[in-house]
Formats: C-alpha cells, structure tokens, sequence
C-alpha cells in the first residue's frame, strides 16, 4: 500500500467516525471521552459505530500485512572439517629374504638384545644360507618368549650347557667382518618380523651329522641343521 493510499484510508475512517459521532447526542460523546472508572455498567460505544469498526480494521492489517516486506534467510552452509590423513607406514614388504636384509642398516648402534642375537647368529650358522641363519635367530627369539627359559636374549644364549660356543657364561666378541656385519641384519630381520620364519614355534636345533634322539617334533631342516618344536 502506498503513503498516499494510506493516508487516503485513514482519512476516510476518521471521517466517517466523526460523521456518525456528529449524528450523535453531545452527552454521548463527553462520555465516551471520559469513562467513569469501576462502574459495574461502563458505557459502550453505540451499536452502528461497532459494526464498522472490525471491516475497517481487517482491511488496514489485510492491506499492511500485503505491503510488507518478505525477509528471506540464505540457507546455512555445513561446514565440512578437513580429515587429516594419517600418513601411510612404512612398507617392510621384500621381494626376498636376501631384499630385507641388503635394507637393514649396521652401521648404527646396535641395542644389546639384537647383538646377542646375532652374536648366536654368527657362532652357530655364519657359513649357512640366510635362511638357516634367520631360524637360528628366530629359535633365540622364540626361546626369549617361552616361560621355559630367560626373558631376554642374552641370557638365553648364556643358560648353561645349551650353545657350545659360550665359555664360562660368557659371550665371545665376534671381528668386524662381513659374516658379523650379516648376522646382525639376520637379527634385525628376525626382531622386527620382516621375513615369515622358516622355523615357526622351534625352540631347538642341532647340526645334521649328529642324532640326539630328541623325540621332538621336527619342524624343517635347513642347511646343515634340523630344528624342532
């Protein structure tokens, strides 16, 4: 509705209300100004200005309620939270059992549970193939973790009367040469579970010329030697 409209519409109500209160007694109006206040009966407005008043009114609100003006809210956007991806591990996949030990580092410092194994390693299986060398690792480590014998490596390889190399439970100090220098990638190899042993739950071995009559479960000869359960 425009100003003007309006305008013109109010001012047509208020001359047809002043036209009927003109048709009406002076007494009428005087009170209608001033109601008396508590009265049981107050005085009410006459029945012809009544039946106006509601048509008018309808249409001022029918006509504003037209005229105003639709406020519409843009929908919310969902705010998707970037997912940080974890970065992919390492990759201890090889080709061979010969890739996986090329790939170990030596050269580092070595902690003293892989360098007693690989000190077993060295004394007990230096001239076999990489995979009689690793189940000689693999039965150090599966010893270590059998309630059968000592926790850790070292004293594995010292129990008495079990490795033949060890003298006075003590462990000898191999040179620094090639065969040490594979024997301690075999033991890496075998601590970090990088190549499936040959040799799974093996806990004993000996050499194939001798027969001890173990009546153990054999597991797999390699090499020069024959391991057991």
């Amino acid at each position: 509705m425009s100003f003007r409209f309006r305008a013109a519409m109010i001012a047509a109500v208020t001359f047809c209300a002043g036209a009927i209160a003109a048709g009406t007694t002076p007494g009428l109006a005087f009170e209608i100004r001033n109601p008396i206040l508590n009265d049981p009966e107050p005085e009410t407005v006459p029945a012809e200005i009544a039946e106006k008043l509601p048509a008018l009114r309808e249409a001022l609100l029918a006509q504003g309620s037209a005229d105003a003006e639709v406020v519409e809210f843009a929908e919310s956007e969902a705010v998707v939270q970037p997912i940080v991806e974890e970065e992919a591990s390492e990759d201890f996949d090889f080709a061979s059992l010969s890739d996986a030990v090329a790939a170990q580092s030596v050269s580092g410092t070595i902690d003293r549970e892989t360098r007693c194994v690989a000190i077993g390693v060295y004394y007990e299986s230096k001239g076999e193939p990489l995979a009689g060398q690793l189940a000689v690792a693999n039965v150090i480590y599966n010893r270590a973790e059998s309630s059968r014998y000592p926790s850790s490596t070292c004293a594995v390889l010292t129990q008495r009367r079990q490795f033949s190399f060890v003298r006075g439970g003590r462990l000898p100090t191999p040179p620094n040469d090639a065969a040490w220098r594979k024997a301690l990638a075999v033991a890496q190899v075998a601590q970090n579970n990088l190549w499936e042993s040959p040799v799974p739950r093996a806990l004993f071995f000996h050499a194939n010329y001798v027969s001890p009559n173990w009546g153990r479960p054999r597991v797999a000869t390699i090499g020069n030697h024959i391991f057991y359960r």
